[in-house]
């Protein structure tokens, strides 16, 4: 699915408006692929460094008859924090971090980013919304809206981290769908997760290899440290943004 005609657009040289109309598209394709399938996976590979051979940016949607393993994980650990504390693990989740501010980077009346305290990689963020969501077809017209804002906030920062367009893998992860779209989804919450490999400049990428692959992730830089870099960063695109002349 391509995001825009032009092939040089990217989401957040993107307006507003066209950031809402793929939205919408998402949430489309959500209710048509869904209305079958198990599992819908919307996902964008940004960038020939996460293995995008098509530089017209776009995402994937891949709808499968079974659940894959991330979905059955969070299914399950999320039904079981419903059980144990009455409340949804990543809505008590967002309270948290909105209170706490710490890994926090950008916020408005409907949604927050942090940078999650599990985090691998070094500017990884989580999108959430503030009021329980199970799917992206049931956000209303208002939280859309600012859907799109805060997607455009978070990826102009990005790219003003290093001045390039930054590469990530995006996707969406919401309740399961077809055969289970009668069932009980009240332990799901609606999230984005932002996996980008760049660590200390556009050239210098994390390889997650060696001790990391066989035994355990290590942080280059902790979660507050990567918050509060991406947090300082202007939300105008250093693209279009002016430059200062000597």
């Amino acid at each position: 699915m391509c995001f825009h005609p032009w092939s040089d657009l990217t989401l957040p040289l993107m307006s507003l408006a066209e950031i809402r109309a793929v939205i919408d598209k998402w949430a489309e394709l959500a209710v048509e692929l869904g209305s079958s399938y198990p599992w819908v996976q919307i996902f964008e590979n940004k960038g020939a460094m996460m293995g995008c051979s098509n530089p017209h940016p776009h995402c994937q949607v891949w709808a499968s008859n079974f659940l894959p393993n991330e979905a059955q994980l969070e299914d399950r650990t999320q039904r079981q924090h419903l059980q144990e504390r009455g409340v949804p693990l990543l809505l008590e989740y967002a309270q948290l971090e909105a209170q706490r501010k710490e890994r926090l980077v950008v916020e408005n009346a409907d949604w927050l980013v942090v940078v999650p305290y599990w985090a691998v990689w070094p500017f990884q963020t989580l999108l959430l919304p503030r009021r329980q969501v199970c799917r992206l077809q049931e956000l209303s017209d208002s939280e859309r809206d600012s859907l799109a804002s805060i997607m455009k906030r978070l990826l102009t920062k990005y790219d003003n981290l290093f001045e390039v367009s930054f590469p990530y893998s995006m996707g969406w992860h919401g309740a399961p769908t077809g055969p289970r779209l009668g069932a009980d989804c009240g332990h799901w919450q609606l999230h984005a997760h932002y996996y980008p490999p760049l660590l200390r400049s556009a050239a210098v990428r994390k390889f997650m290899v060696g001790y990391e692959m066989l035994a355990q992730a290590q942080r280059d830089l902790t979660p507050e440290q990567a918050a509060e870099r991406l947090r300082a960063l202007p939300e105008e695109h250093y693209r279009v943004r002016p430059r200062e002349v000597a």
